[in-house]
C-alpha cells in the first residue's frame, strides 16, 4: 500500500512540473527556430535574437525596466535596512503590529496595489496643479510645474513601495539573531552610534541586506501588473512583451522571454546558495560553542 502511494505521489509530482514547465521549454526551444512558426522546427538559429538586439522599443524597454530595478533596490534597500532597525529598537507590543502591517503589501493582489497607487497618483497631481500655481503666483525664482503625469518617477515610486516589505523581511532576522551586548560594548568602547552602524551592526546584518537587495530587483525586475497602473508613458520589458502578443507571437517574443526567465532564474539560484550557505555557516558555528 505504501509502494502503491510512493509512486501515485511521485507520478502527480511528474506531472505538475511537466505541466509546469513544459510551455517554457516549448518557449526557450522555438526562440532558436530558424523559422517563423513556434510549431514547425526549420533548424537552429540565433536570427531572433540578433533581430531583438536591433529592435529600439525592445532596447529602451529592457534599458527602462533595468533602471528602475537598480535604483528601486538601492534605494529600497537603504529604507528598508533603516527601517528594520527602527523595528528592532521598538518595544516588542509596538514592533508586532507595525511587523503585521508591514507584511500586507507582501499578502496583497497586486492589481489592488496597482490601482491604489495609480488612483493615489491621480489624486496627487490634481491637488497639485493647484498648489504649483499658487506658489508660482506668489514668486518668480523658481516655477513648479503645473501638470504632472505618470512616468518613470511614479513607476519607480511603485516599485520602491512593494520592495521595502521584502527588504525589511530580509533583515528582521538577522538583527534578531546579532547579540544585543555588541552595540552597547562598542557605545561603551567610544564609538558614536554611527560607528557603531558601520562596525558591529552593517556586518552582522550584511548577508540579510544582500538576500533583501537581490530579491528587491527579482520582484522589480518582474512586475508587471503595478508596473501597468503606474508607468504611464513609460514602458517595461514585460509591459512591452504583452503589448507585442495582441498582434502576433512571434519568435523575437520567445527570445526576449528566454532571456527573462534565465535572468530571474540565475537571481533566485543565487539568492537559494547565498541561503543555503548561510545556514552552513550558522550550524557550523553553533558546533563549535
Amino acid at each position: 500500500m505504501n509502494k502503491n502511494n510512493s509512486f501515485v505521489n511521485r507520478l502527480f509530482m511528474v506531472l505538475v512540473f511537466v505541466f509546469l514547465y513544459a510551455p517554457i521549454l516549448l518557449l526557450i526551444i522555438f526562440s532558436f527556430n530558424a523559422g517563423s512558426s513556434n510549431t514547425i522546427w526549420k533548424g537552429f538559429s540565433l536570427d531572433w535574437y540578433q533581430k531583438l538586439l536591433h529592435d529600439r522599443l525592445i532596447i529602451q524597454s529592457v534599458y527602462t525596466t533595468i533602471l528602475v530595478s537598480l535604483l528601486a533596490t538601492v534605494i529600497s534597500t537603504f529604507a528598508g535596512t533603516f527601517a528594520a532597525i527602527g523595528f528592532y529598537a521598538m518595544r516588542r507590543r509596538t514592533r508586532e503590529p507595525l511587523m503585521t502591517v508591514n507584511n500586507i503589501p507582501m499578502m496583497n493582489a497586486d492589481i489592488v496595489t496597482g490601482v491604489s497607487l495609480c488612483l493615489f497618483f491621480v489624486a496627487f497631481f490634481s491637488q497639485w496643479s493647484s498648489f504649483a500655481s499658487w506658489v508660482n503666483g506668489i514668486q518668480s525664482f523658481f516655477v513648479l510645474p503645473t501638470r504632472l503625469t505618470l512616468g518613470f518617477g511614479t513607476l519607480l515610486i511603485a516599485h520602491i513601495t512593494f520592495n521595502i516589505p521584502y527588504v525589511i523581511l530580509s533583515v528582521s532576522p538577522k538583527l534578531r539573531q546579532m547579540d544585543k551586548n555588541l552595540v552597547d560594548a562598542a557605545m561603551d568602547l567610544g564609538c558614536t552610534w554611527m560607528q557603531a552602524f558601520w562596525k558591529v551592526i552593517l556586518p552582522e546584518i550584511k548577508p540579510g541586506i544582500v538576500s533583501g537587495a537581490l530579491t528587491a530587483f527579482t520582484m522589480s525586475i518582474d512586475d508587471f501588473v503595478i508596473s501597468y497602473f503606474t508607468a504611464g508613458t513609460s514602458s517595461t520589458l514585460a509591459m512591452t512583451i504583452y503589448g507585442m502578443t495582441k498582434k502576433r507571437v512571434t519568435p523575437e517574443i520567445n527570445a526576449v522571454s528566454t532571456l527573462l526567465f534565465v535572468t530571474v532564474l540565475i537571481l533566485l539560484a543565487i539568492i537559494n546558495i547565498r541561503e543555503v550557505r548561510q545556514e552552513r555557516r550558522r550550524i557550523v558555528e553553533q558546533n563549535r560553542i
